[in-house]
């Protein structure tokens, strides 16, 4: 109910300002966090309740290189990677009306940081560590990680990121609630800024 009262103000105070709310270009949504913290997933149905490109920058780095990151970082090295993965999100930062879905390491990137921040409207999803721990711990396609000593790799992870991650424009607290839940939640925000853009182009 919220999501639909902030739309129907958007497109509201947008036909005011003779800005149409179906802008033929919308600031990208770049969605951030911690591996497993659900990017793509809640990506996916933002993407498609706002009738935007969806863009997961990890699985168009694989498709790029023909391999799994879990492989790239096994036979190319975690530098090859991180050079891939800026080329990759500073290439989907150039196009608009998209919900970009960037690795956990990526917004660490601070090329790619200081691009997101000047460019999309960026969100961090955070969940709390036991969640975390409890999604990764058998997934072996997490690169940075292995059998032993998951916890405490991710809570130093965790540790080391999130002062960074903070720097996004909303942080999003996805415990204990629905993917949907999640998905709404950011939709208000997002809706919110755009409405913040379009009154400041109107200026």
């Amino acid at each position: 109910m919220l999501n639909c009262i902030y739309t129907r103000k958007l497109r509201h105070n947008c036909e005011k300002s003779n800005l149409k709310f179906q802008v033929t270009v919308r600031k990208n949504l770049v969605l951030l966090g911690m591996m497993s913290v659900g990017k793509t997933t809640i990506g996916k149905i933002v993407a498609k309740k706002q009738g935007l490109e969806f863009i997961d920058t990890d699985i168009n780095i694989e498709k790029k290189c023909s391999m799994k990151i879990s492989e790239i970082f096994k036979k190319k090295g975690e530098r090859f990677f991180r050079i891939e993965e800026e080329k990759e999100v500073l290439k989907s930062l150039t196009k608009n009306n998209c919900v970009i879905a960037l690795g956990g390491g990526a917004f660490i990137n601070e090329s790619i940081r200081n691009s997101v921040l000047k460019s999309s409207i960026s969100m961090w999803l955070d969940t709390d560590l036991k969640t975390l721990n409890e999604r990764i711990k058998w997934n072996k396609k997490r690169p940075l990680l292995d059998k032993k000593n998951n916890q405490i790799k991710i809570n130093k992870l965790y540790s080391e990121r999130k002062n960074i991650y903070k720097l996004a424009y909303h942080r999003i607290v996805c415990d204990n609630l629905s993917k949907e839940d999640i998905a709404n939640k950011i939709i208000i925000f997002y809706e919110m800024e755009i409405l913040k853009y379009a009154e400041k182009i109107k200026e």
